[in-house]
């Protein structure tokens, strides 16, 4: 079972470096989330980075909103498995002492972290300590001069903004987001943003809400930009355990052929034909025993014998129920025929026979 050819799409940014994760110009698409810990409290900090880094993130964004979460980067930093993100909103002093701390990139809001003279201040501690930049905006970070326009042109108008004195520096490395919680918006914004900007960009609805709205959110979203170039890393912002984005984040990336992590299974709906034989439940129970896998193979649970092989021809492995017994699958092919009660022992018999496993 070999990983399956990625999807080719067009390169439509520049490259920088978070750390050593290559973020743009062509690189796989980087997952992030960010911790919901206090910071000052490392202890909690340093295991949730490390949960999030288990699950699957290349980058971990971190707050820092004030001098005692402050303190607690400084010693998050050197104990992270992953380059850290600091995260800065109102206090320009804050992203100073993350890039001094050893932050890979501080994320600021334009319209909330003060005059540009204090951007520009921002920008030159970047130079300095070779620490890259977010320029991250949203509905709630527009500059004031930007008000008056239709919400989608001003995301674009104060992003470009802080973008062209970056560049009037002689500073490229910083990436750009550009959120909003409607969809459209969202997708409009990053649309208008690539006509005039090669930075790369970080992608991703905020407020999209709990799992199940916020992945459907997020994958409608992602859909209609990472295909075409338009996006090179992303975070799926859901009100949950951060550690629950990860895995939305791969289902989206793989169900676009971007990026794969572990298995993807594939199940009927369910009807009459199955005869019994419980589809949902089985579909279920093989997720579960497949979560420790890492490699990308396709496993398919099928209602019945008559349409299960025949459509998912294209599955590395597969069941299909039968009134009594059912048939595993390989490509199509039959492997053998099995009790119901023996179905989930013998696909995993199976799946183990691979040595990769």
């Amino acid at each position: 079972m070999t990983e399956a050819a990625l999807r080719e799409r067009p390169v439509t940014s520049r490259q920088i470096k978070v750390g050593d994760v290559p973020i743009g110009g062509g690189a796989q698409v980087a997952v992030q989330s960010m911790t919901n810990t206090m910071t000052y409290d490392v202890e909690a900090t340093v295991q949730q980075v490390y949960d999030l880094n288990a699950a699957g993130a290349d980058l971990v964004r971190v707050s820092v909103n004030g001098s005692k979460a402050l303190k607690g980067f400084r010693e998050v930093v050197w104990r992270s498995p992953v380059p850290l993100i600091a995260d800065i909103h109102f206090d320009y002093r804050m992203a100073l002492g993350a890039a001094d701390a050893g932050a890979a990139c501080v994320r600021i809001n334009p319209g909330n972290v003060g005059s540009d003279d204090r951007y520009r201040r921002v920008i030159e501690k970047c130079q300095e300590k070779g620490t890259a930049m977010r320029i991250g905006v949203n509905s709630g970070s527009v500059e004031k001069r930007f008000w008056d326009l239709p919400k989608a042109e001003a995301l674009v108008a104060s992003a470009l903004h802080k973008v062209e004195i970056a560049e009037e520096m002689d500073f490229f490395d910083f990436k750009v987001s550009l959120k909003a919680s409607h969809v459209p918006e969202m997708v409009e914004a990053n649309k208008r943003f690539r006509e005039y900007s090669d930075a790369p960009l970080h992608l991703g609805v905020t407020e999209a809400g709990t799992k199940l709205p916020g992945a459907i959110k997020s994958a409608a979203a992602l859909g209609q930009l990472l295909p075409y170039g338009i996006g090179d890393t992303i975070r799926i912002s859901l009100a949950e355990d951060p550690v629950e984005e990860i895995p939305v984040a791969y289902h989206i990336l793989s169900a676009l052929d971007l990026r794969h992590r572990g298995p993807n299974v594939i199940a009927c709906p369910s009807c009459a034909r199955t005869l019994g034989f419980d589809v949902i439940g089985m579909a279920a129970k093989v997720e579960e025993g497949l979560e420790h896998f890492e490699d990308h193979f396709t496993v398919a649970v099928m209602g019945c014998v008559v349409n299960g092989p025949g459509e998912a021809r294209d599955a590395d492995y597969g069941v299909a129920g039968g009134k009594d017994d059912g048939v595993i699958f390989s490509k199509g092919q039959p492997l053998r025929k099995v009790g119901r009660d023996e179905i989930y022992d013998a696909l995993f018999e199976e799946i183990a026979k691979d040595d990769r496993k």
